[in-house]
């Protein structure tokens, strides 16, 4: 059985409104789309009640994405704020 590789992509660095590319197929992924059509949420890891990171399963080309960040993001909205 073939082991695919998961893709690490940093959400602080995603330019917008957080949509990005799948890095093997291209699909848009955006995090706006709540119906699964696109990705599936494998897992989710939570540190101190916050998001940390996310594991996402692209249902085009079935590639393992792991999005990290989550807690640079919040912390650079809630020193801007």
């Amino acid at each position: 059985m073939k082991q695919s590789s998961i893709f690490k992509i940093d959400i602080s660095q995603v330019e917008g409104a957080g949509d990005f590319q799948c890095p093997k197929c291209g699909i848009i992924i955006s995090p706006e789309d709540e119906t699964e059509t696109v990705y599936t949420i494998i897992k989710t890891k939570v540190k101190d009640d916050a998001l940390e990171k996310l594991l996402l399963q692209c249902n085009k080309c079935k590639s393992k994405i792991q999005l990290v960040g989550f807690l640079t993001l919040q912390n650079q909205t809630s020193s801007s704020s």
